[in-house]
């Protein structure tokens, strides 16, 4: 088996390109590759699950305990040839002074090496001693291999790996040299999701080949290698209560779901659904609806135009269908879209008015308390806070003054600053994007929130309220 971690020494250095080319150059050769991601992401996941052939799973220490994160990065790296795990930002950076959720904390806590993805612009012989440091500031840490990326051609190769050779003992394993066609298309909230595009697989193909080219895949294999097995996974329960349809806006604009609420949701039993916001004219039949977030602005014109859909699912609220949304989804539930100086109408569910803005409106780690008017079973008097996260840069206005609120935000933006979670009858609408923890089990409680408005005898939850 093979595990490691892909980190920088700052983001933006090319390290999420030079992933989705490990991932499919590795898998080209007929390897199992687990993919992961470290923090709250959606877009990375989904050019790596789709590099990879096999859903990505993030790892967050926002989110979950560190026994959690063991026994997830166990449980889906069981069957692999190849764990890979793409860091976020750079190896020591973190939220506080001690790194304690760093790339770093990770691999330390996985006991992964790491591959280290230097941007190599503008370098020379300054690589060696930030190189030597990167090494100096935690000697517990194993940096199996350097991958210069970005190079200026083959004479600046030649420099690079001579003053590393000659200076440090880390292995160039890679040289990657500076190319457009391994660019991934950037917008107003960083890369163009996967699932938005047809040309997703050759492109993936195209930068597995370069990627591939330049990188020796023996030597990274033989670097990363472990003897350490992982434990057999112990099969999951299945919920013994009567399935429930749930549908899901799974499309070009709503696309980011993460991995394990998805198998969460299965678990508590919810036959997932899926159908098109964009091109489908009808709700699939369902007892529940679901939409996650993804960039609803850039597909306003074709959501406007769907109008027996949106009407549909106007209806199907207003006539109390148990409802999620996510960021995204609540701006497609809201009145209209505005951006760009054009304004769509979206489906009206929610009386207010979503307005697109240049810069993020909130942005990171979320702190919620549920009030008592959290529709979902397993509230308690005096539930303990949810930890989340949030990335949009839209707000919504005009909401009418008595808009009920499932959350107060602790730390975050949500909706205005202090609240987060509108109500209206069945459905519940956040900026907030949940992740199924074992302090979270959200997904069997929308589950059961659906199977109780369908049968309100059934038996409440007696699981513990969404908290860390």
């Amino acid at each position: 088996m093979h595990r490691f971690l892909v980190s920088a020494a700052h983001k933006s250095s090319g390290k999420t390109t030079v992933s989705i080319g490990l991932a499919a150059a590795l898998r080209s050769r007929g390897l199992v590759v687990q993919p992961f991601k470290k923090g709250p992401d959606y877009i990375d996941p989904l050019w790596l699950g789709l590099a990879a052939g096999r859903a990505c799973h993030n790892l967050d220490f926002f989110l979950s305990p560190n026994d959690e994160l063991r026994s997830s990065f166990a449980r889906h790296g069981f069957a692999a040839d190849v764990c890979l795990v793409e860091g976020n930002k750079g190896l020591y950076d973190g939220l506080d002074l001690k790194g304690s959720n760093s790339n770093a904390a990770l691999a330390r806590l996985l006991d992964l090496p790491v591959i280290l993805v230097l941007d190599a612009r503008g370098m020379t012989r300054g690589i060696a001693p930030l190189i030597l440091g990167y090494q100096a500031f935690d000697p517990a840490l194993k940096i199996a291999g350097v991958v210069l990326n970005r190079l200026g051609g083959h004479r600046h190769e030649s420099k690079l790996r001579a003053v590393i050779e000659h200076y440090t003992d880390v292995p160039v394993i890679g040289a990657v040299q500076d190319d457009a066609r391994l660019a991934l298309v950037e917008r107003h909230l960083g890369l163009m999701p996967a699932n938005e595009t047809a040309a997703a697989e050759r492109h993936v193909s195209e930068i597995a080949r370069l990627v591939g080219a330049q990188v020796d895949l023996d030597r990274l294999l033989t670097a990363t290698a472990t003897t350490t097995a992982f434990p057999h996974p112990l099969p999951s329960r299945a919920a013994d209560a009567p399935k429930v349809r749930i549908a899901i806006a799974r499309d070009a604009a709503f696309g980011f779901y993460y991995a394990d609420d998805m198998d969460a949701l299965s678990a508590a039993g919810a036959e997932l659904v899926p159908f098109d916001a964009c091109r489908d004219p009808h709700l699939p039949a369902c007892d529940g609806l679901f939409i996650g977030g993804g960039f609803p602005e850039c597909f306003a014109d074709e959501l406007e135009a769907n109008a027996t859909l949106r009407a549909e699912i106007l209806d199907a609220i207003e006539t109390g269908l148990p409802t999620y949304a996510e960021c995204g989804g609540l701006m497609y539930l809201a009145r209209s879209i505005a951006w760009k100086g054009k304004t769509r109408r979206m489906v009206g569910a929610i009386a207010g008015d979503i307005v697109m803005h240049d810069k993020p409106v909130g942005r990171g780690y979320v702190i919620l308390q549920p009030t008592a008017a959290h529709p979902w079973p397993g509230a308690q008097a005096a539930p303990a806070p949810l930890h989340a996260h949030e990335f949009h840069y839209s707000s919504i206005e005009q909401l009418p003054a008595d808009t009920r609120y499932a959350y107060e935000v602790k730390r975050g933006h949500g909706v205005d600053g202090s609240n987060d979670g509108i109500i209206y009858k069945n459905l519940l609408a956040s900026y907030t994007h949940l992740r199924a923890t074992a302090g979270c089990d959200w997904p069997a409680r929308f589950v059961q929130f659906v199977r109780a408005a369908h049968n309100p005898k059934s038996t409440p939850m007696e699981n513990q309220p969404c908290s860390r």
